[in-house]
């Protein structure tokens, strides 16, 4: 296979190769275009490449929400917990809070696994439900929980938990 080079301007305006921080920063800047305020999220390896740009790599656990409009459109990005290396407390009134400050008619939940190993554990399905239940009184519809683990990212819809 053929390597190709790719460039990048220095500070004198000249290209030159770019390095491979340089690289993975353009592509995690790109990847975070992709998903911005008002994008519809019907892609799911959009979302899915998003959430591992932003969480797989963390050394502690983080709860977050996709806040979505009536149409699915992203409104915004929240982290809304951080954790330790193996859990983060999630207060479902923060959850909610969140949720009515931005208006959301839908969410996403999102945590990552700093272990990188993609169980879904007991306290993972137990506070689904928690938020799930306390958003279905405000008529928020929870879409799906997802696991950052690594390069892997898990649906609790495709595993049949949601």
């Amino acid at each position: 296979m053929r390597r190709r080079a790719l460039y990048v301007r220095d500070e004198r305006g000249q290209f030159v190769p770019a390095g491979a921080e340089e690289i993975v920063a353009a592509a995690k800047a790109y990847l975070r275009s992709r998903v911005r305020r008002g994008i519809p999220l019907t892609s799911p390896q959009v979302v899915r490449d998003f959430l591992m740009v932003n969480l797989a790599e963390r050394d502690c656990e983080y709860f977050c929400l996709l806040l979505l409009d009536t149409r699915h459109r992203l409104l915004k990005f929240v982290e809304l917990f951080r954790g330790t290396i193996d859990r983060a407390s999630v207060h479902v009134r923060e959850v909610v809070k969140a949720v009515i400050e931005a208006q959301a008619a839908a969410v996403v939940l999102v945590h990552n696994h700093p272990s990188q190993v993609s169980d879904i554990s007991a306290a993972d399905e137990l506070i689904t439900r928690r938020v799930k239940d306390a958003l279905a009184l405000i008529e928020v519809r929870v879409i799906d929980h997802l696991l950052v683990a690594g390069s892997e990212v898990v649906s609790f819809v495709e595993r049949g938990l949601l």
